[in-house]
C-alpha cells in the first residue's frame, strides 16, 4: 500500500519452514547430497510463494519480501553486501560458499554464530575488518520482489539497516570498530535502493533494532547522517526505519527528525514506553508510523481493546497509522489450527503467526470503521481473556504457599572443591562432554512410534535402555572423565522437562526456527509450575549403575525453561523462575539422594534474557541468578554441580556467572577462538571453567592440533588444575562417526597437554 488516509495492515516477516517443516527437509537433503541446489531452491521459491498468498489472502495490505532466508537473514546481508571472508571466498562460488560461511567445511571454519538481540534466535556474526572492501549483489531481495509481483503482490522489501549490520558485526583481529566502515557501506545501499526502486518497490524497510540498545551520542549522530544521505537521493523507493524488541529512548527523536517517510516502531513489552516517549515528542505528524502492537514474540491472545487503545492514540501523532506485529512473526509458530491435541479452551488463549495476521487485520478494520466494526472480535476477545484468567489451570494455591529455603551453597567453593576431589578423584583437565549424544534417526523413530502407539512402553525403555549402554561403553573407550548418559529418550533439553512438569503446555506442530535448518518446540507456560514426579533419576541412575566413573545428571535450569519457552504475560517472570527452580529443587535432591555425584543444571539462555537496556539488567540478574542458586543449593559439599552455557556475548554477565557460585561452568569458545578465556581472568572467576574446544555446529572435524592449540591459550590464561576439556555444546546434531572422531582428537589432546604440565 502508500500513503493515504486509510490505515493499513502489515507485518515485519513471515515464519520461513513452512507447515511441514520443508525448509529443513529441503536444505538438509541438500547438505546431504541426496539432492542438487536446482531442486533445494526451486522448493524454497515454492515456500516463498505460498507465504506470500497466505499473507494476502489474510487481509494483509502490504506484504513483505526478502525476509526469507535458506539459514539466516544477517548471513543473507553479509552476501548482499560482499562481506565474505577470505577464507571463504576460496570455496566454490554459490550455494557451497553461502553454507560454507554458515557451517563451514573439513577445512573452513564458519562464522561465529550467536544470540540475535535477547531471543533465542541465532545469527551469523560478519567478520569485518579494516581491509574489507564491500561489493553489492542485490540478486537475492531483487529476485524475490520479482517473484512475489509475478504473483501479482507488491510486496515492501526488508533489508537490515547499515547502522545495525555494522554494529552486529565484529573484526575478528580487533584492529578496528566495523562501525568505522559506515562511509564505505552507505553507497551500496544508495545503490540497492535504486535498484529496488526500479523494479518497481514503492517501500522498503530498513531494520535497525540495534537502536533500541544503548547507544552513545557519537553512534546516534552517525545515525542521523547515514539517513539523511540515503533520503537525499532522488530516485528511490520511500524509506520505512524499523525497530523492535524494546523502547528506542534517545534514538526516537534522532528517527524523527530524520528525513525518512516511516518508522516501524515496537508498543509491547518493555517497548510499550514508546507510547508515552512519542507523546513527549509531540509525535511524528509528517510521517508514516507502523505501529507494532500484537507482540511477535510470545503466542497469548492479544488483548484487542487494549491495542486498540493504543492506536486510537498513535493516530493523533502521526500522519497515518498502519498496525503490524511487533517485530517479525519468525519467533512464534506458524498456526495454532495444527494443534489438534490442545484442549479447545486453551486454544482460544493462543495465537500462534497465522492467528496474528488476524488479529492485525481486525484492528486495521477497528482503527479504520471504529469499535462497532468489530464490536463481535472484541466481545469474543474478552471472553477468552477473562476466561484465561478466571482457569484453575493458571493460579494453583500450594505452589503459591510453597516457601522457600537455602537459596545459596552453605560451604564456599574452596570447601566444595576438595571435598569433590576426595569424592570424584579426577585428573587434572578432566574430560567430558555436554549432556547429548547424536540423535538417530532409530531413536526419533521410536519416539514417533511411542507417541503413535505402535511401541509400546517396554519396548521403547530396553531401546533407550541399550542407547545408553552403548553411550557409557564408547565413553568408557574413548577414555573420557566425567560421562553423561546421551540422553536419548529426550526430544528436547526444554520441552523433555515442560512434559513432566504441572503448568507446561506442549504441542505436537509450533516449531519455531532456532538457527539454520535447527528448529524447536517451545513449550507453553500457561499456570503454577510443580514436578508431580521424579523427571529424570530413573535414566541416570541407569547410566551410573554401567560405570565406575561419573557420569552426570542433566537438568535445563530455570532461567533457560523460561526463556526456551512461551513464559505467562500475567505475572512478573521473575516469579515465574522461583516456581520452575523449586521444582528442579526437587529433583535436584532426587538424583543425589540415588549416588548422583555430578549434577549440570544448563543456564545457555542467561546472557540472551538479560534485557537489551543497561537500565534493567540489574533487577533481571537478582532474580534471574536467585532461580539458579534455588535450584541447586540443596546439595552436600561432595556433590559438584556443573552449569553450561553457548553461543552468547558473555562479557556483559560475568559477575552473574560467578555470583551462580556453580563448580564447574562449561562455555561455548571455539568460534571464538577461546576469548570467554581471558574474560573470566580478567574477571578473576574463582571456580573451574571448561572453555569449549569443538564447534558442535559445523560437521567439521577439529583436529589434535587444533584442539592442542585451544588448549594451550586457556592453559596460558587460566590455572589447569581448575580447567576442564569438553565441547561447546550438546552433540545432539552431530553424527556418531564425526563424534567419535573429534573426541578422540579431544581425548589425545588433552593427554599431550597433561604431559607438557
Amino acid at each position: 500500500m502508500t500513503s493515504t488516509s486509510t490505515s493499513g495492515a502489515t507485518v515485519y516477516g513471515y515464519p520461513r519452514q513452512g507447515a511441514n517443516r520443508q525448509l529443513k527437509k529441503a536444505t538438509e537433503a541438500y547438505w546431504a547430497g541426496r539432492t542438487d541446489a536446482d531442486t533445494l531452491l526451486a522448493a524454497a521459491r515454492d515456500l516463498r510463494s505460498k507465504r506470500w498468498v497466505e499473507l494476502r489472502d489474510a487481509g494483509v495490505d502490504e506484504v513483505p519480501s526478502n525476509d526469507f532466508s535458506l539459514y539466516d537473514h544477517v548471513l543473507d546481508t553479509a552476501w548482499l553486501l560482499g562481506a565474505i571472508p577470505d577464507r571463504h571466498a576460496a570455496v566454490a562460488e554459490g550455494l557451497d560458499r553461502y553454507f560454507a560461511m554458515a557451517r563451514g567445511t573439513a577445512e573452513v571454519p564458519p562464522l561465529e554464530m550467536t544470540k540475535w538481540f535477547d531471543t533465542n534466535y541465532h545469527y551469523l556474526v560478519p567478520e569485518l575488518g579494516p581491509d574489507t572492501t564491500f561489493a553489492l549483489d542485490p540478486t537475492k531481495p531483487l529476485a524475490e520482489f520479482a517473484e512475489a509481483l509475478e504473483l501479482g503482490i507488491l510486496t515492501r522489501p526488508v533489508i537490515l539497516g547499515p547502522v545495525s549490520f555494522l554494529l552486529l558485526a565484529k573484526d575478528p583481529a580487533g584492529a578496528a570498530e566495523p562501525l568505522e566502515l559506515l562511509d564505505r557501506l552507505v553507497p551500496l545501499y544508495v545503490d540497492l535502493l535504486g535498484q529496488l526502486r526500479a523494479a518497481g518497490a514503492e517501500w522498503v524497510q530498513l531494520d535497525e533494532p540495534a537502536l533500541v540498545t544503548d547507544q552513545p551520542t557519537a553512534v546516534l549522530e552517525r545515525v542521523a547522517e547515514v539517513y539523511a544521505v540515503l533520503a537525499a537521493e532522488r530516485v528511490r523507493p520511500k524509506i520505512l526505519v524499523a525497530t523492535y524488541f524494546d523502547r528506542l529512548g534517545d534514538a526516537l527523536p534522532v528517527l524523527a527528525a530524520a528525513p525518512v517517510e516511516g518508522l516501524a516502531i515496537d508498543f509491547t513489552g518493555p517497548a510499550a514506553a514508546n507510547l508515552d516517549d512519542l507523546v513527549a515528542l509531540g509525535g511524528i505528524r509528517g510521517k508514516r508510523l507502523v505501529a507494532g502492537v500484537v507482540t511477535g514474540r510470545n503466542i497469548w491472545a492479544a488483548d484487542l481493546s487494549a491495542a486498540l487503545s493504543t492506536l486510537e492514540t498513535l493516530q493523533d501523532l502521526a500522519g497515518m497509522v498502519d498496525v503490524a506485529a511487533s517485530c517479525s512473526l519468525l519467533h512464534v509458530p506458524l498456526d495454532v489450527s495444527l494443534e489438534s491435541d490442545l484442549d479447545p479452551e486453551l486454544v482460544g488463549w493462543l495465537s500462534f503467526a497465522r492467528q496474528k495476521l488476524d488479529e492485525v487485520v481486525t484492528l486495521r478494520d477497528g482503527l479504520t470503521e471504529g469499535r462497532a466494526g468489530i464490536q463481535e472480535a472484541l466481545r469474543v476477545n474478552a471472553d477468552r481473556l477473562a476466561a484465561r484468567a478466571a482457569s484453575p489451570i493458571v493460579r494453583v494455591a500450594a505452589v503459591r504457599d510453597r516457601v522457600e529455603t537455602g537459596a545459596r551453597r552453605v560451604s564456599p567453593y574452596e570447601k566444595r572443591r576438595q571435598a569433590q576431589q576426595d569424592r570424584l578423584a579426577l585428573p587434572d583437565l578432566p574430560t567430558t562432554t555436554i549432556g547429548s549424544f547424536p540423535q538417530t534417526s532409530a531413536l526419533r523413530k521410536a519416539r514417533a512410534e511411542l507417541r503413535a502407539g505402535r511401541l509400546t512402553d517396554e519396548v521403547y525403555q530396553e531401546a533407550m535402555r541399550a542407547e545408553i549402554r552403548a553411550v557409557i561403553a564408547d565413553q568408557e573407550d574413548l577414555g573420557l572423565d566425567v560421562l553423561v548418559h546421551g540422553e536419548p529418550e529426550r526430544n528436547d533439553m526444554v520441552q523433555y522437562f515442560a512434559e513432566q512438569l504441572d503448568g507446561f503446555l506442549a504441542t505436537r506442530h509450533g516449531w519455531v526456527q532456532s538457527y539454520g535448518s535447527r528448529y524447536v518446540r517451545p513449550p507453553i507456560i500457561a499456570g503454577d509450575v510443580s514436578r508431580p514426579a521424579p523427571m529424570t533419576v530413573e535414566w541416570s541412575t541407569y547410566a551410573q549403575g554401567l560405570t565406575a566413573r561419573p557420569v552426570k545428571g542433566m537438568l535445563t535450569g530455570p532461567v533457560t525453561m523460561l526463556a526456551w519457552s512461551f513464559v505467562r504475560d500475567d505475572q512478573p517472570r521473575g516469579e515465574t523462575a522461583r516456581q520452575v527452580a523449586l521444582a528442579l529443587r526437587d529433583e535436584v535432591a532426587d538424583l543425589e539422594a540415588a549416588g548422583i555425584a555430578v549434577i549440570q543444571v544448563d543456564e545457555p539462555a542467561l546472557r540472551e534474557t538479560l534485557p537489551l537496556r543497561q537500565a534493567d539488567r540489574a533487577a533481571y540478574l537478582e532474580w534471574a541468578v536467585t532461580a539458579f542458586k534455588l535450584a541447586t543449593s540443596g546439595v552436600r559439599d561432595d556433590t559438584q554441580v556443573h552449569t553450561h552455557m553457548c553461543y552468547a556475548e558473555f562479557g556483559d554477565v560475568l559477575q552473574a556467572i560467578i555470583d551462580m557460585d556453580a563448580d564447574v561452568i562449561s562455555l561455548e569458545a571455539a568460534r571464538s577462538k577461546m576469548a570467554i578465556v581471558a574474560d573470566l581472568t580478567a574477571a578473576g572467576y574463582p571456580n573451574e571453567v571448561g572453555p569449549g574446544v569443538w564447534d558442535i555446529h559445523s560437521p567439521r572435524v577439529p583436529s589434535v592440533e587444533e584442539i592442542v592449540g585451544y588448549l594451550r591459550t586457556a592453559v596460558a590464561g587460566f590455572p589447569a588444575d581448575r580447567l576442564w576439556v569438553n565441547p561447546d555444546c550438546g552433540l545432539k546434531t552431530r553424527g556418531y562417526r564425526e563424534v567419535r572422531a573429534t573426541l578422540t582428537n579431544l581425548v589425545a589432546a588433552t593427554g599431550q597437554l597433561r604431559a607438557e604440565a
